[in-house]
């Protein structure tokens, strides 16, 4: 596997590592990986570092929902324009484009599910090119970003026995 790659591996399991102790982890020199992060950010393949956080251990009552969206796509453009002007609205996490029954896959919070009903109603519904939609709630995250949100430590291993 090629030196950005790994670097890239590394960071998206753990964003908090610093070019010292990657470089340490990848035998390389460190000022190697603080160039190659550097231009990795400058080329926007790093757009940003995220926390993934278990907002129920504080008590958030926010509400996420995941809307499925077919649309009409536009002449020349297909689904960019309105991908972008969705991905505009505040509480729009994520917005992806999807093969299937549907077009897009879009990710909003709200802090009631009469907010989401909204958002949907009265934003998303009402563009031109937006043909139905499907809002299913995200009842509960098991794994987000390759973290389990579990409490549960035990192991988890199959018993081999001879």
């Amino acid at each position: 596997m090629d030196l950005q790659r790994q670097i890239l591996n590394l960071l998206e399991r753990d964003a908090k590592l610093n070019a010292s102790t990657i470089a340490t982890m990848l035998d390389v020199d460190e000022s190697t990986v603080t160039a190659m992060i550097k231009k990795m950010e400058d080329e926007r393949i790093i757009l940003g570092y995220n926390t993934i956080i278990n907002w129920d251990k504080i008590g958030d009552e926010t509400v996420t929902a995941m809307i499925e969206v077919k649309m009409q796509p536009e002449r020349e453009v297909g689904f960019n324009r309105i991908a972008e002007r969705i991905c505009r609205f505040p509480e729009v996490k994520s917005v992806q484009l999807i093969s299937g029954t549907y077009d897009l896959s879009v990710i909003v919070t709200g802090k009631t599910l009469k907010d989401i009903s909204w958002f949907v109603s009265h934003k998303l519904s009402t563009l031109d090119q937006i043909q139905s939609t499907v809002t299913l709630f995200i009842l509960k995250t098991y794994k987000q970003e390759h973290f389990m949100f579990n409490d549960n430590d035990d192991d988890k291993r199959l018993v081999v026995s001879p």
